[in-house]
């Protein structure tokens, strides 16, 4: 299945249906009188985040949903029904902006939520509708109201608990097929992976998501190279491990390349917890593994650990660190909360 995660759409909710024009005609009834129904309402355009979608490839083919016209109204008080409504489904990470592409209209974090986008138009009136003891005989009634239209854009952002980033051959996907069950394309030339890739990794008796984002070169925020448009999907991961090729001469660059991207992409992406790794050290001598932690840690200001996503050497390191990261970070969370819930006391 072919990976999306943009997609613009145009979208139209129902007309409403028209009123009827009817007047009772029955044999030995004396008097009729008006008794043209309503017409119904329009369909809703409605967004709904299901599961077991991963992407949002099914809008590339079709672009265009329009919701059904409420039914017209008839004769003998008949009222139209309400017309059918189209529902747009989603995975889950899924937000919904206008089309600017800025202005954010619903995010959907969870299976079963929806939104409606755009209600559908409301019915006419029938000639019943309309008589009165001045009027008895009204021989007009209301047409419906038209729907809405709208363009919008549907922005997938992946719901993972760790994201892997770093330049071009990093390593990043050679370390995601090590630790889980996904199979991403692994190769010896840049910009292997064309598009985020998603593992359950399996750590003792926990587990947790893990997202291969396509490399970074600078001027990323800028579109050189593949961009930064995939950094989105790293925006919701607790925490960060940042892969540095030890196989490269200036790991200094490579470390500075990456924060800078992050930071002109988005500046709380940048101060996300980070678990800075030197892969590829089965190719490395103890001598350059020594001398690259000692200049990651001068620049960094943080631990440097080490990994070798081929022989899988330091690997259960790291990944017991996102453990800790993480249960760290929900400690934190679940505290903060906790205060934020007490009340402030004062004498």
């Amino acid at each position: 299945m072919k990976f999306l995660d943009q997609a613009k759409v145009y979208v139209r909710s129902g007309d409403g249906g028209a009123g009827s024009v009817s007047f009772l005609r029955e044999k030995f009834l004396e008097f009729g009188g008006p008794n043209g129904g309503n017409g119904g309402r329009g369909g809703d355009v409605i967004v709904e985040c299901v599961d077991g979608l991963n992407t949002l490839i099914d809008y590339r083919f079709q672009q265009h949903f329009k919701a059904s016209t409420g039914t017209h109204g008839m004769g003998k008080d008949r009222h139209g029904g309400k017309g059918a409504d189209t529902i747009l489904k989603v995975p889950v990470g899924t937000q919904v902006f206008e089309e600017d592409n800025e202005t954010l209209i619903a995010d959907f974090t969870k299976v079963g939520q929806r939104a409606v986008l755009l209600s559908g138009g409301n019915g006419g009136f029938g000639n019943a509708h309309f008589k009165t003891s001045s009027n008895q005989a009204p021989r007009h009634a209301n047409p419906g109201l038209e729907g809405m239209e709208k363009w919008i854009w549907l922005r997938l952002k992946l719901i993972a608990d760790a994201g892997l980033v770093g330049l071009p051959n990093a390593g990043k996907s050679t370390f995601l097929a090590a630790v889980s069950a996904a199979k991403p394309k692994i190769a010896d030339y840049p910009f292997t992976t064309l598009h985020p890739n998603l593992g359950v990794v399996r750590v003792g008796e926990r587990d947790f998501v893990l997202a291969d984002i396509p490399g970074l070169i600078e001027g990323a925020h800028e579109g050189a190279g593949i961009g930064d448009r995939f950094l989105g999907h790293v925006e919701r991961t607790g925490v960060l491990i940042h892969l540095i090729d030890g196989t490269q001469d200036d790991v200094k660059a490579a470390y500075k390349i990456i924060r800078g991207e992050l930071a002109a992409y988005d500046e709380q992406l940048a101060e996300k917890p980070e678990i800075l790794v030197l892969n590829k050290i089965d190719a490395l001598s103890d001598d350059d593994i020594k001398e690259k932690v000692k200049v990651l840690k001068r620049v960094s200001k943080a631990e440097v650990m080490t990994a070798s996503g081929v022989t899988g050497k330091g690997v259960q390191d790291v990944l017991y660190r996102v453990i800790s990261t993480l249960d760290a970070a929900k400690a934190e969370l679940a505290e903060a909360a906790k205060r934020a819930a007490q009340p402030n006391w004062t004498p």
